[in-house]
């Protein structure tokens, strides 16, 4: 053990790194354990399946000791440790302590190798005669995940990158070379300020529970083409292709719950490139979900569903590959910047990519392909019809996405297009139009043949219905204004809806097994419906007139919006906004958040309020991590829409981290921001009459305390009640004056909201009386901040259509698992 630096905790990181080994070597054993039970001709002998079974339970319980002490070591603020480091500050309470465990990569990689041991013991307790060769499989995956947190050199190549490296390894600087450097170590650089969201504590768990479960679907079918059972995996590949995709569809859009409410570029959805490659595996997993039931039902699209399954999970691994190989690092701001694992993420995706398409190639002759087409009138035709369209969603967006890597693979200088966001809108909107037609016409169709009159008639109904209802909805919402193939998604949309309805009106008469895809597909239908008039028809609340905004370089500054979208508010002088009358009230921090109070309120033609409520849109900094202000909105939830704000330009050299540190201790110099100070000699009850109100010596407290001072015997500290009138608002200030070790100390109060710093400069006994010295901020440097506001009409339809698609999933989960217990 190394002791020649002073105060390390060496041991949890030496004890952690023996795990770290321990799990890759016990998943080798598990998979060569597994295969070689798989290959057996001799099936009575199971000593390579408990081997394996073993090995793998030595991998979870040694991935479960990695986690424990990673989080002992950022619990404590080891900061010897450069995750802890790194990604967790003295600060920060529990919660985004706990979300810190994943904050990096080697925390990602170490909870998707969780839940997929996790899922990996499950299948041991109930995958029975598929257990061999589908553990061989997720047993290979966690072998590369593994990989991931070595942190060891092998001939001179670096392989994964250990959560237990020591900060003096990780970070070069005179500094290290100290044996007591851990004395200048004083804190971490802390969390993204963005990243502090209860949100960001929830949707990285599901999310990678979501990338670790679609290896099971994965493993099922390479298993099924592995030993030629090539029927029988379709059965329980079903139901757990259900649960990857409802959770991978929760993860996504968790994530985009945490930009609605963290970011500022004003939406839930950005075609950021890790945004787009997070629903490459969602849109080709549910494509592959459908297939498989048309299989199941018909025998009909064997190879397809085959193959979507297959690409499912090489999509997951890509995706991951995409976000951290630091190949998207200057076209994202979710990516990764590259650990050195370039090399380990290119195998993982080229290993089970060569997996997949030899297996498909050696079996391709014996796969059970039926020689008679579908009936075009048939359910399984239009659901395979839809199947590929949501393959050629993915490939749309996995093509465009990927332009960095076929440029940095090819040398090539190939351009994304330039209007990147309209290209994506319009493309995938097209794509989205065709697959909610599908969900809502295919309900009217029966497997193998259908009543060819019947269906037309019924579609044609419906059809008309839902043309007269999309003609209303585009017109009163102006969703008509836009592209015309928003109107066609909304059309589709609104027709399954209707479509699945009428599924859903005859579960409830007896048929119920159907009502599980009726659910998740009106619930998808609502998601579209409020994904297309929140973003496409939301209205800037915060117009501008003028076009200008006295702000140098404001026009230029990213995320800020147009100058005819934002208005500068200076406090306590409403401004016209909309259908409201807002005012900047004034700030508050609770570091690192810094908290604007804007009061809205809305007047009837008699000047009467109607409705009045605060937002408190704020900025966060961390200035250990260098990073900018970032701007947080604040949102007034209505039941049909959305009024979101949030701060897109504040005065220059306004500091969260100072205006904390001033009002927590009245040590901070800013004189020179305030008018000449003009000193009051006042006795208890006497009132100083300032510019815009009045100021009231109420009491003089004389056991007052100051935070973090101690009061001895010889000690005098002295507080004045003070109450503030400002603009008909009261305010309350004590301002301390403190004489310590005979020497004299005064304590400043600001009263932001009135713009004045009050100081008790002074103790007059003989004439009862103190000295209050006035700080107020100049009338032609009065506070203000610059803000957007937005309105996003019918949002709600988005979050409820989540909430209703889900329990569609979970409803067909249940009758899936019901189907194979028949079996």
């Amino acid at each position: 053990m190394d002791t020649a630096f002073k105060g390390e905790h060496l041991l949890p990181g030496h004890i952690g790194q023996v795990f770290v080994i321990l799990s890759f070597g016990a998943a080798l054993l598990s998979t060569i354990s597994y295969y070689f039970a798989t290959t057996s001709t001799n099936k009575l002998d199971t000593s390579w399946l408990k081997m394996g079974r073993i090995a793998f339970w030595a991998n979870s319980i040694s991935i479960l000791g990695v986690a424990v002490l990673l989080f002992y070591v950022i619990y404590n603020h080891y900061f010897e440790y450069h995750y802890a480091w790194a990604y967790t500050s003295r600060s920060l309470p529990v919660y985004y302590i706990v979300s810190g465990f994943w904050n990096g990569q080697e925390g990602g990689f170490l909870l998707w190798t969780f839940w997929q041991a996790v899922l990996g013991n499950i299948l041991i307790w109930r995958a029975k005669s598929w257990e061999r060769p589908v553990m061989t499989v997720i047993s290979l995956s966690q072998l590369f995940l593994a990989s991931m947190l070595l942190g060891i050199e092998l001939f001179g190549a670096r392989i994964g990158s250990s959560p237990f490296l020591l900060l003096r390894n990780a970070v070069e600087g005179p500094i290290f070379s100290r044996s007591d450097y851990l004395t200048y170590i004083k804190d971490g650089q802390g969390m993204n300020p963005l990243l502090q969201n209860y949100w960001m504590v929830i949707h990285p768990p599901t999310l990678f529970l979501g990338a670790a479960s679609v290896v099971v679907p994965f493993a099922y079918a390479v298993a099924g083409l592995w030993q030629k059972r090539y029927k029988e995996w379709i059965a329980p590949a079903i139901s757990w292709g259900l649960f990857a995709s409802m959770i991978l569809g929760v993860g996504v859009i968790m994530g985009s719950l945490w930009a609605y409410q963290s970011l500022n570029f004003g939406g839930f959805w950005a075609w950021d490139a890790v945004e787009n490659a997070s629903i490459f595996p969602w849109l080709t997993l549910v494509g592959g979900v459908h297939v498989m039931i048309v299989y199941k039902n018909t025998g009909h699209s064997y190879v397809t569903a085959t193959i979507l399954v297959l690409v499912s999970f090489i999509m997951v691994l890509y995706s991951s590959f995409l976000a951290r190989s630091g190949v998207l690092g200057d076209t994202s701001v979710h990516a990764f910047t590259d650990l050195g694992m370039f090399g380990q993420l290119v195998s993982y995706v080229i290993v089970f990519l060569v997996i997949s398409v030899w297996l498909v190639v050696a079996r391709f002759k014996e796969m059970p392909i039926t020689k008679k087409d579908e009936d075009t009138y048939s359910r399984e035709f239009w659901m395979f019809v839809g199947a590929i369209f949501l393959a050629l969603s993915c490939f749309h967006l996995l093509l465009v996405t990927s332009i960095p890597v076929f440029n940095r693979a090819f040398g090539t200088k190939i351009a994304p297009p330039v209007d990147l966001v309209g290209h994506y809108n319009v493309i995938q909107a097209s794509f989205a139009m065709v697959i909610a037609i599908l969900t809502g016409f295919t309900q009217f169709l029966k497997y193998k043949k259908s009543d060819i009159t019947r269906f037309f008639i019924t579609t044609a109904v419906y059809f008309v219905l839902a043309a007269l209802i999309t003609a209303l909805v585009v017109y009163a919402t102006g969703l008509y204004k836009l592209h015309f193939v928003f109107n066609l998604v909304m059309f589709g949309s609104i027709y399954s809806v209707l479509a699945n309805g009428k599924v859903l009106a005859d579960a409830v008469k007896g048929k119920f097994k159907l009502a599980g895809s009726a659910v998740a597909h009106i619930g998808f239908a609502l998601m579209l419906v409020g994904a297309l008039i929140a973003a496409g028809t939301r209205k800037v609340v915060s117009l501008n007139e003028s076009g200008v905004i006295k702000m140098s370089g404001f026009d230029k500054a990213e995320g800020m919006g147009s100058a005819r979208e934002n208005v500068m508010i200076y406090k306590n002088e409403p401004v016209k906004m909309g259908d409201y009358t807002v005012t900047y009230l004034g700030d508050s921090v609770a570091a690192p958040n810094r908290y604007f109070k804007v009061n809205y309120k809305r007047l009837d033609e008699t000047g009467k309020v109607t409705e009045e409520f605060i937002l408190r849109p704020n900025v966060l900094t961390n200035p250990q991590m260098g990073s900018e202000p970032s701007p947080v909105p604040d949102t007034k939830h209505y039941l049909l829409h959305d009024l979101y704000t949030h701060i897109t330009a504040l005065p220059v050299g306004t500091n969260t981290q100072a205006a904390a540190a001033g009002d927590a201790h009245g040590e901070e110099n800013d004189d020179k921001n305030y008018d000449e100070p003009v000193p009051h000699q006042i006795a208890v009850g006497d009132t100083i009459h300032y510019r815009d109100g009045d100021i009231i010596l109420k009491s003089l407290n004389r056991e007052v305390k100051v935070q973090n001072i101690p009061i001895t015997g010889n000690d005098v500290a002295i507080g004045a009640k003070l109450e503030v009138i400002s603009h008909n608002k009261k305010y309350e200030a004590e301002p301390v004056y403190m004489i310590k070790n005979k020497s004299v100390f005064d304590f400043a109060r600001k009263v932001e909201d009135a713009g004045l710093k009050l100081r008790l400069s002074k103790i007059i006994p003989a004439e009862n009386k103190v000295e209050i010295v006035v700080y107020q901020q100049p009338q032609n440097k009065k506070p203000w901040i610059v803000m957007r506001a937005l309105d996003f009409p019918y949002i709600n339809f988005l979050w409820s259509g989540t909430i209703i698609m889900i329990i569609g999933f979970l409803m067909s989960i249940r009758r899936r698992n019901s189907e194979l217990k028949t079996v």
